[in-house]
């Protein structure tokens, strides 16, 4: 289900136009917020636009995955209540 900025309805989309407007909120997140290197030069490769926070019904394996996954996207704010 996705409600439009400022509308008052729900309505509902199809899987695959619904992973396609995530991807791009992805990707335009981490392409407006990535850095390359601090300014000394030293490299970060890193995006403070996005991060995660898994909840208690995934489990380690779920957890696991999801921390690969933003990793690999460059986050750093990946946080677990498994854990707590």
């Amino acid at each position: 289900r996705y409600r439009r900025p400022y509308s008052t309805e729900w309505e509902d989309l199809d899987l695959d136009t619904a992973m396609h407007m995530i991807a791009d909120r992805v990707l335009a997140a981490r392409d407006e917020t990535w850095e390359d290197a601090d300014d000394e030069g030293r490299p970060l490769n890193r995006t403070l636009g996005f991060s995660s926070l898994g909840g208690a019904t995934l489990d380690n394996e779920e957890n696991y995955l999801i921390k690969k996954l933003f990793t690999a996207m460059g986050a750093l704010q990946i946080e677990n209540q498994a854990r707590i």
